[in-house]
């Protein structure tokens, strides 16, 4: 008896063989699409006899002919399901499926990658510089020093030091071939929350040389009660006991020294390509090489040089000259602390290397508070500064003679940090 249904199986009936006939269709329920799955390595089976690329879609677990596979191994998707990744096509540029860029993300790393070039180039900068300063003043063995105030204290000298330059150089700035060196300006800057106090000391000041320690031998000379010139202090035992003197005479205490000699000032006027000057009346002096017209001008470091040396073209002697010397350094700081040179390295470096190659420091002194010094500087022009020189009350054998009550007042406001009411006259 047969139990097959008919049209299947051995049982039927029909005359035409069973694989010629065809079944009706059968509608499948879709099958919803399947995650991509990277295949799995199966182990190989035995032969089945069908050859090794004939897949029966039982071994994975998947019906043959589900839309979520195909023979190929694909997800039925059209995204190369079997495809490495690193293989896969990538959008080209334009390609509507190319994902839009991070601006975002690209902005945060180009702005990190600049600042830290822009720090390890200051950091370099900062070591560079400071390397190069020639702390050669010990303040240390200065003795009998008054006791401090408030703000800081710069004693800024300008030598007639011809360390460097050549035979021709000394010839073309007019600065003789003198041996050793000389101060030939002095000037006390008062750093504090009033705005900056520049005040120059006539270097034909008549000042009492104290007692001292000598800054070589460590030997003290007792005081004689010699009153000279001022400039005569740095001749006799150097910065130390111009520092020395200084106190003494004004009882003031001077915080940090900074020195500079010909060449080096002559140098920095020429990095940063001349100062700008308005000079009121035109003068000459064949000692210094000044050769000046009246009017606003550019001046090279040699005309610059000219210009702060120049004192036997003016009727007021040194005290005219001073009065040069502060507006000369005043515009020179003014022009060279600017956007256009601090952020231009064509000229910071040549700048900084060619003043720091020649300047002389104390010993404490750090380049930051060099910075301080050099913006204070710009300042005395800036509205809030005040310049002038050491009152004077007349002369003594050619020397100057300090106001002694005008200068204890102003020592006094400038310890107190107050706002300077003392004139120069």
């Amino acid at each position: 008896m047969n139990d097959w249904p008919d049209g299947y199986g051995r049982g039927s009936s029909s005359a035409e063989p069973e694989g010629a006939r065809s079944m009706r269709h059968v509608q499948r329920r879709p099958v919803p699409p399947q995650p991509q799955q990277q295949p799995r390595q199966q182990p190989r089976q035995a032969d089945s006899g069908y050859g090794d690329s004939y897949d029966s879609g039982y071994n994975t677990g998947q019906v043959y002919g589900s839309p979520g596979r195909n023979r190929g191994g694909g997800d039925g998707g059209g995204n190369g399901g079997g495809v490495p990744p690193q293989q896969r096509r990538r959008p080209a540029p334009g390609d509507p499926d190319r994902p839009p860029p991070n601006w975002r993300k690209r902005i945060t790393v180009g702005v990190l990658s600049l600042v830290v070039v822009l720090l390890v180039v200051s950091v370099s900068t900062y070591f560079w510089a400071d390397g190069k300063l020639k702390r050669e003043v010990d303040l240390g063995k200065v003795i009998e020093r008054p006791g401090g105030g408030k703000g800081t204290n710069y004693l800024i000298v300008g030598s007639d030091s011809r360390e460097g330059m050549s035979d021709e150089e000394k010839k073309k700035l007019h600065t003789g071939s003198a041996e050793g060196k000389r101060t030939d300006s002095m000037m006390i800057l008062h750093d504090g929350d009033n705005g900056p106090t520049l005040i120059s000391l006539p270097r034909d000041s008549n000042v009492e040389i104290p007692s001292y320690k000598g800054s070589d031998s460590g030997k003290t000379y007792p005081a004689r009660g010699r009153w000279t010139k001022l400039n005569a202090a740095y001749a006799e035992d150097g910065p130390e006991l111009l520092v020395r003197t200084v106190e003494h005479n004004t009882g003031l205490r001077i915080d940090h020294y900074v020195e500079i000699g010909f060449g080096g000032f002559a140098k920095i006027v020429d990095a940063i390509g001349g100062v700008e000057l308005d000079i009121p009346k035109a003068f000459k002096d064949k000692k210094s090489g000044a050769d000046f017209k009246a009017g606003k001008q550019t001046l090279d470091g040699e005309q610059s040089l000219a210009f702060v040396r120049t004192r036997y073209a003016f009727a007021g002697s040194d005290l005219d000259r001073t009065k040069n010397q502060q507006k000369f350094l005043a515009a020179l700081a003014s022009q060279t602390a600017t956007p256009g040179t601090i952020l231009n390295p064509f000229k910071l470096y040549p700048t900084m290397g060619a003043g720091l190659d020649t300047l002389i420091v104390d010993k404490d002194m750090s380049l930051w508070d060099l910075g301080q010094m050099f913006f204070a500087m710009k300042g005395v022009t800036g509205g809030g500064g005040t310049s002038m020189n050491m009152p004077i009350s007349g002369t003594t054998g050619g020397n100057l003679n300090w106001d002694k009550a005008k200068v204890k007042l102003l020592v006094e406001e400038l310890k107190e940090d107050k706002k300077v009411t003392v004139g120069d006259k």
